[in-house]
């Protein structure tokens, strides 16, 4: 398979071609990013050569350049960039309708399974607080995480009735209907997750840690191998969870 890597001079591009380097069925055949380093493109629209895939670890920004690009050559996207605006996502789900588009706030296997157990003590533990708790390196620019977002709506899947409070401050009494949501951003953490429920009497806590950057580069590799061949659609973990 032949990967183009959009952002491929950043921390996770870097990453993923040497991941993709370690692999039999897969070769970086371009890189691209707006700085040109290691002799990547400048931009998508520059390589017109043979590719089969690509993998997008670069800016949200460039959501409409990516999604055309890959609409115009009929190539399947991996998108794993975050943070994206409702007229991104919206331009994402209307690419799909042409290619086959995987989009997940997190690029972790592991990450899906935790949204997996959420949702199933959600549904079972009855009535209790619920708090979401995510740290990330002081890098980071989006708060609340995609991932903690994705682990709330996991929440909400089995609880409908439940909304959300951001970064709650001041004189903010809990309410009973809520899910507290808190982002801590320190040093170089690389992104822990965890989801609290708790009554009176007991408390349940599901946590992930990434402990190397290299496990989203893992999922990435994972999620292209899954949309090689499928049909136009918009897909995410739970469907590679699936298959």
């Amino acid at each position: 398979m032949k990967v183009i890597i959009n952002g491929s001079d950043g921390a996770m591009g870097t990453i993923l071609a040497r991941t993709i380097a370690q692999t039999d069925d897969m070769e970086v055949i371009a890189g691209v990013t707006p700085t040109g380093a290691d002799g990547a493109y400048l931009t998508l629209d520059a390589y017109q050569g043979p590719a089969d895939m690509v993998i997008d670890f670069s800016h949200h920004t460039v959501t409409t350049e990516l999604m055309d690009y890959c609409v115009k050559r009929g190539l399947p996207a991996v998108v794993c960039t975050t943070g994206q605006t409702d007229e991104e996502m919206a331009y994402i789900a209307k690419a799909a309708e042409s290619i086959p588009v995987f989009k997940s706030a997190n690029m972790s296997v592991g990450v899906a399974l935790v949204a997996k157990l959420v949702k199933e003590v959600a549904a079972k533990f009855g009535a209790c607080d619920i708090e979401i708790v995510e740290t990330h390196h002081n890098r980071k620019v989006d708060a609340p995480s995609g991932t903690a977002i994705m682990l709330a709506d996991a929440v909400r899947e089995a609880r409908p009735e439940l909304h959300y409070n951001l970064g709650r401050s001041g004189m903010a009494k809990r309410e009973p209907d809520e899910i507290g949501i808190s982002a801590i951003r320190m040093g170089n953490i690389v992104g822990t997750h965890e989801v609290m429920f708790g009554t009176n009497t007991q408390t349940i806590s599901v946590t992930h840690q990434a402990h190397d950057r290299a496990l989203f580069a893992d999922g990435a590799v994972a999620a292209a191998r899954f949309l090689a061949g499928q049909p136009a659609g918009l897909y995410n973990m739970d469907d590679l969870l699936a298959d």
